[in-house]
């Protein structure tokens, strides 16, 4: 029988073990693109039931496509557009459990369906974004974004 305290407590310890790859595999490197790369593939790998992990950068005042795992994706996205795009003007975390009832959702991949999108910080100000969509309504949930947060944490003491 599928006991979910068990499975949380499995699901944070591989969460945790997760930080711990992703400082070890960035710690020694101080290129931003590599460690976006590295750390977007590590999540690739880790994350089950997604269709495209990868992030966008600020550049000139709007969000464009940086590293990434997955199809082809939309390159340039406005500051408010979207859940990528409301992530930087509000500052904090989206997880939307329905893409579709988003109001002014993009859709760069028609299978998407929930999404997660943590801002990337330093010194205050939004840099970029962390974007995970699923293929799965309703795919993230408080713990995923708690360690999803904590891994933008991690990485931003490397940029």
């Amino acid at each position: 029988m599928f006991e979910p305290t068990a499975y949380n407590a499995t699901k944070e310890k591989n969460y945790q073990l997760l930080i711990k790859q992703l400082e070890a595999l960035i710690e020694d490197e101080p290129d931003i693109i590599a460690n976006l790369s590295n750390s977007s593939a590590l999540l690739n790998q880790f994350l089950d039931d997604v269709n495209w992990v990868g992030y966008y950068l600020m550049k000139e005042g709007e969000l464009v496509l940086g590293p990434f795992q997955g199809l082809p994706a939309c390159v340039r996205i406005q500051i408010g557009s979207g859940v990528c795009g409301t992530a930087v003007s509000k500052q904090t975390s989206q997880r939307i459990e329905n893409v579709h009832a988003f109001p002014g959702h993009i859709a760069c991949d028609a299978n998407s369906q929930s999404e997660i999108v943590v801002p990337i910080m330093k010194d205050k100000q939004v840099i970029g974004v962390l974007d995970i969509d699923s293929p799965s309504l309703n795919r993230f949930d408080d713990m995923d974004q708690q360690y999803l947060e904590l891994f933008i944490e991690t990485l931003e003491k490397y940029i």
